[in-house]
């Protein structure tokens, strides 16, 4: 049977790492700074944001952070990392919503996700955050990478992970994807894709153990209106 990532799992999930509680900041994703470093920094949306390394990175780096997770747990050890290196609380708005069914009520300059699989199909959630970008502005996924060695069940057979890579990093076929099944779905009318790649990086996890992560990087850049500029 396949995993339902809903509430329950993912605060499951976290209360199980409570021994990291209050523990060092995270590195965010390396992603992040590398597809981002040439973007004009304005509101930023962290769909999916666990503990918070990349809305706190985010944040510090000058973009207007909306930061929002399902889980309880994970958001209140992400304000713990915040207020722990001095970081504004107002720049970094702290959610606490289903990403399946919450509507931001704006769009945003940049949009970005970093491992989150909520309760619905991955590219269904793509898809749906998508909406959420301002035009001229970016979406930036990264994701686990769909591949042979992907396994098709459960996810709880594995000490799986939200965030990293910090245990194994065995995601179940329901939480992983390709590069091309992403630019699939980004219509070429309305987005210019910048980044379409599939990438391996080796960390050491929590425990001191080195894993390697198979990732999927996307960014995209919605389209602007077109201005009638013609001259009578």
């Amino acid at each position: 049977m396949a995993q339902e990532f809903d509430k329950d799992y993912w605060e499951a999930h976290w209360e199980q790492a409570t021994g990291h509680r209050g523990g060092p900041i995270i590195a965010p994703n390396p992603y992040l700074a590398s597809e981002t470093s040439g973007l004009v920094t304005g509101s930023a949306l962290d769909a999916g944001c666990g503990e918070g390394a990349e809305a706190i990175w985010l944040a510090s780096a000058g973009w207007q952070v909306t930061a929002v997770d399902i889980s309880t747990e994970a958001l209140s050890r992400a304000a713990e990392r915040a207020s722990a290196i001095g970081l504004l609380p107002e720049r970094v708005h702290w959610v606490e919503a289903d990403l399946g069914v919450w509507e931001p009520g704006r769009q945003f300059d940049l949009v970005t996700t970093h491992y989150a699989h909520p309760a619905m199909p991955q590219l269904d959630f793509y898809q749906r955050i998508s909406n959420w970008v301002a035009p001229g502005g970016t979406l930036l996924i990264v994701g686990h990478l769909h591949s042979s060695d992907t396994p098709d069940h459960d996810a709880s057979d594995h000490e799986h992970t939200h965030r990293q890579g910090h245990g194994q990093h065995h995601p179940p076929a329901e939480a992983s994807v390709t590069a091309a099944r992403i630019t699939s779905g980004i219509n070429p009318a309305h987005w210019a894709v910048v980044t379409a790649a599939e990438r391996a990086r080796t960390l050491t996890n929590r425990a001191g153990r080195e894993v390697r992560l198979d990732d999927v990087v996307v960014r995209a850049t919605r389209n602007a209106p077109m201005i009638n500029s013609s001259v009578r």
